[in-house]
């Protein structure tokens, strides 16, 4: 299983470190990664293996949003099927 993960926000240092370091705690692997910064504001995208993780996906998502808080961006965790579904045209 595979999802995507999001992060947008004002640019600060050690968001790509902070967002990577607790998707290794919970033994996710990061098959891809995109990120620009576009006038300060910081954009990351992520393709995620979940496949072994070490929690579901909703504690997860729930996880990585209070993380997002915490350091300031928007942080999203979304079923790669969902995501699809949600941005097809």
């Amino acid at each position: 299983m595979r999802g995507i993960v999001t992060v947008l926000g004002k640019d600060s240092v050690g968001i790509i470190a902070k967002v990577c370091s607790y998707l290794s705690e919970k033994n996710v692997n990061v098959l891809d990664i995109a990120q620009t910064i576009v006038g300060g504001y910081f954009n990351m995208m992520m393709i995620v293996d979940l496949a072994v993780a070490s929690e579901s996906l909703a504690p997860m998502a729930e996880g990585l949003e209070n993380l997002g808080r915490d350091i300031g961006v928007v942080v999203k965790l979304q079923h790669e099927d969902i995501f699809n579904a949600m941005h097809r045209i």
